[in-house]
């Protein structure tokens, strides 16, 4: 008998609750098919980030040899590296 998943006020209450819980509890997973979201995009959030001059000026560089917007690039080094510490 699996258990019955609570009603949530937001997001951030659900996202908090299946960081601490197995949904294999709450759902079973073997009719479960693979669904493919091509054009859904993750939430963002604006930060303000304070870097060194220079080094937006050596990104806006490294951006413009492979034809990016320099905070597009920061984001991909950003991600690389985050994965590069949780799976490595």
């Amino acid at each position: 008998m699996k258990k019955k998943i609570p009603k949530f006020k937001s997001e951030s209450e659900e996202r908090l609750f299946w960081q601490k819980h197995d949904s294999s509890e709450y759902v079973d997973w073997s009719d479960a098919e693979n669904v493919v979201m091509p054009k859904l995009k993750p939430s963002t959030r604006s930060i303000s980030i304070r870097l060194p001059e220079s080094m937006i000026e050596e990104l806006k560089v490294l951006a413009n040899k492979r034809d990016v917007p320099y905070q597009s690039l920061l984001k991909i080094f950003i991600s690389e590296r985050i994965d590069a510490e949780l799976h490595h």
